[in-house]
């Protein structure tokens, strides 16, 4: 058994545990203390520490005040990155699979089921900020730069917004050489904002007025989408922000960059689950309403659009735009269904569907917020990666015939 160097103040934790069932809800999969210090192998006291530090969430025994439950789902991670922690290349491995942290960056932290850009709360922040707001919280793009565009620019003539952004930013990439620094990223994100939004109105306003006044004639829109862009900024080494990043170490310029995170977002384990999620959700909405079996995929992948590995008790992203523009009913008991009995949750690619649907928003406009609004951490993220001045080169482990 793993035992702790130094004494602990076992009724102090167990007080700070009932403290903290206060505010927690009951895990879909719990333990007691025996099965979860016998599934980890190490001692009760062992366990109380893990709980102390944020390692394993307890919540108080609904049956039995004097004793404690312990979140199933932190001891199986516990137990996976003891497994990780027994070679480097284990380790190695497990960074490309929501495993151990592979670069430092000092944009978004996530943790604690929310996330912070440059240390404030994003939810907080997308109360009252502007995506331009962000853009200069994380980017240092002046807000002047991100609202200001050459007359002469018109969005490309193309059906759907993932289009016409990927045109605008092939044909800026080729453009002579000039500055490619701050004020350029600004610029190249109001090109992307009137792309997605297929409008070339240049005048001064902020991305989500552009975004409503093209979209939708819902009093709601400017508001919703205003929270939507700033809630999608970024969200720390995506896949989309890494692509950038890879791409940013070669030092390629920044329309380049950017159209490689238009190509990453696009997959559809990226942002194009929006276009898959915008077909199940319909049909499972159907089959719950009419108590008919839920068509579940195979294994351990969720639906579409639910059950973000970072966030076991809920998208913080998805429950604050959900909250502003909520689901249709039958949306909802859907939602409501797979949380109480298989304890998912809608991630962000639900409320964007959601969105679309209830602003009345045209086709593919969820996968153009998205983008619209990734974009800035994907500057960000560029800038970040320029300034390290190192190439990412990271190596492979030969499994071929010898």
């Amino acid at each position: 058994m793993e035992e702790e160097n130094q004494p602990l103040d076992v009724s102090s934790i167990l007080i700070k545990i009932i403290n903290m069932s206060e505010t927690q809800e009951i895990p879909i999969s719990s333990l007691s203390a025996a099965e979860a210090s016998t599934s980890l192998g190490i001692s009760r006291d062992t366990l109380y520490a893990y709980v102390s530090r944020g390692l394993v969430r307890a919540i108080q025994d609904p049956k039995d005040a004097r004793k404690s439950l312990y979140d199933k789902r932190d001891i199986d991670e516990l137990i996976a990155r003891k497994r990780r922690g027994r070679s480097r290349k284990e380790i190695a491995v497990s960074t490309l699979h929501w495993g151990e942290p592979v670069l430092p960056s000092t944009i978004t932290r996530i943790g604690e089921g929310a996330f912070y850009y440059r240390g404030a709360d994003a939810v907080a922040l997308s109360q009252n900020a502007t995506l331009e707001d962000v853009a200069q919280r994380i980017a240092r793009i002046p807000e002047a730069a991100s609202s200001s565009l050459q007359s002469d620019f018109s969005p490309p003539r193309l059906d759907n917004p993932l289009a016409r952004m990927m045109q605008a930013m092939s044909e800026a990439a080729v453009e002579p050489h000039g500055q490619d620094g701050p004020a350029k990223g600004g610029r190249l994100l109001r090109k992307i904002a009137l792309s997605a939004a297929g409008a070339n109105d240049t005048q001064p306003m902020p991305t989500h007025e552009i975004l409503a006044r093209a979209w939708s004639q819902d009093p709601r829109a400017p508001d919703v989408l205003r929270r939507a862009l700033v809630l999608c900024a970024d969200h720390e080494l995506n896949a989309s922000a890494y692509a950038t990043r890879v791409v940013a170490s070669t030092g390629a310029r920044l329309p380049a960059c950017l159209l490689t995170g238009l190509a990453a977002l696009s997959g559809p384990r990226h942002g194009g689950i929006i276009d898959i999620g915008r077909k199940w959700i319909r049909t499972a909405a159907q089959a719950v309403a009419t108590d008919r079996p839920l068509d579940l995929p195979d294994g351990d992948d969720p639906p579409p659009g639910f059950g973000h590995p970072l966030y076991p008790n809920g998208d913080p992203r998805a429950l604050e735009l959900l909250k502003h523009c909520p689901p249709p009913a039958d949306w909802t008991a859907l939602i409501d269904h797979l949380g109480t009995e298989h304890g998912l949750h809608p991630s962000l690619d639900i409320a964007l569907i959601t969105l679309e649907r209830q602003l009345n928003l045209p086709r593919g406009a969820g996968f153009g917020i998205f983008a619209v609004g990734r974009a800035v951490g994907w500057l960000a993220h560029i800038f970040e990666q320029r300034r390290s001045g190192r190439l990412i080169r990271p190596r492979a482990f030969y499994s071929g015939e010898t």
